[in-house]
């Protein structure tokens, strides 16, 4: 559902955190517009603290009328809108003390390639897929949608088949090319994912992106429909790729794990997680961790020993699979980001290897270790 025509006080905000690079806007009573420029907040110049009717206005000029009766009673509500022609912005609502509050993305109108995300080559291999289940996971803010609206926008370009999205809310706009791109919204194409993936399987779908796993009901749809012979997108919030597994098998009660760990090693093609890390002279570069189906993979994952599978991706390279600590140890040796970052970012700092470096990382002050 798009918004009305937004008012001159959020377009020159967005004007603002366009001009800056930045990606989101946070408004509340009581402090100046916030913006995240290269993954930092900081408060927009030239603006006062901003109050409770201040909010409540920008609110109202972003908002449909039916939109704004639900945010009144909910407290809380997503939403999206265009802003001019050059980008959508993705929106939420929320009530905190009794005052309204809102935070705002903002998302190019031009879908990424994957190459201008610099994607590890096997998601090359995953979008070329015909069936089972890839997880693209992380926590919120690192780049999912991005990633995952890339490998559509390559499948739109490579095969003639027919694409569904489902989405709280839409991100990316997909025009069709060779493929029928279907993008469905909760709330107002959908009233929940599982509705929606209940229909598309009776819907032929090739291709179906799931916007994310939320509940027992979609993983376990996911799951069936990727047995099914389709090709199924998800994300899920998760640290890594083992705890990315864990999770979609831990949500199942006990006495089902068994047979959805047989279920899940059979389906998966692989998982990828991933990080936004800054960038040496400004901006942010993503870090990833790629776990690939392979037979030892599948065989951890009906054994049950999620833990294990740190393991299989470490000793997995020669396959096209790596740890965090292996793609943050190249962008430390490639100039790209600063190892105290890289440090700040892993899990496993001990794991991060420099050996190939002949000089030693260098502290955020330019100072060398």
């Amino acid at each position: 559902m798009h918004g009305p025509p937004i008012g001159s006080r959020i377009d020159a905000l967005l004007e603002m955190l366009w001009r800056a690079n930045g990606t989101e806007l946070l408004l509340t009573a009581g402090m100046p517009p916030q913006m995240r420029v290269h993954g930092d907040l900081r408060p927009i110049p030239g603006q006062g603290p901003l109050t409770t009717s201040a909010t409540e206005a920008v609110v109202a000029e972003v908002l449909l009328p039916e939109q704004a009766a639900v945010w009144k009673t909910a407290h809380e509500y997503d939403f999206t809108f265009g802003w001019r022609s050059t980008a959508r912005v993705r929106g939420i609502a929320f009530s905190q003390r009794g005052t309204t509050a809102l935070a705002l993305r903002i998302i190019p109108r031009t879908v990424p390639t994957m190459a201008e995300l610099g994607l590890p080559p096997v998601m090359t291999q995953f979008a070329r897929s015909r069936e089972g289940l890839v997880l693209v996971t992380g926590r919120p803010g690192s780049g999912k949608s991005a990633t995952l609206a890339a490998m559509i926008n390559q499948i739109n370009i490579e095969r003639a088949c027919h694409v569904i999205t489902v989405e709280d809310p839409i991100e990316f706009m997909h025009e069709h090319q060779r493929s029928a791109v279907n993008q469905r919204e909760i709330g107002s194409d959908t009233a929940s994912f599982s509705d929606a993936l209940r229909a598309a399987l009776r819907e032929s779908p090739d291709v179906l992106l799931v916007g994310e796993l939320r509940d027992l009901d979609s993983i376990r749809l996911a799951l069936t429909i990727a047995e099914t012979g389709t090709l199924v997108f998800a994300t899920l919030q998760a640290k890594d790729t083992a705890e990315s597994v864990a999770r979609v098998i831990d949500v199942f009660p006990a006495e089902e794990r068994a047979q959805i760990r047989v279920q899940l090693s059979a389906a998966l093609n692989g998982v990828v997680s991933q990080c936004l890390v800054p960038r040496i002279g400004g901006g942010l570069v993503a870090a990833y961790e790629v776990l690939l189906a392979v037979p030892a993979v599948r065989d951890v994952i009906k054994e049950g020993d999620p833990a294990r599978l740190r393991e299989c991706v470490a000793g997995g390279a020669h396959a096209g699979m790596m740890t965090f600590e292996m793609s943050l140890s190249e962008l430390v040796r490639a100039g790209e980001v600063a190892y105290e970052n890289a440090v700040a970012r892993s899990l496993y700092p001990q794991d991060l290897h420099l050996e190939d470096t002949a000089e030693r990382p260098l502290s955020l002050d330019g100072a060398t270790r």
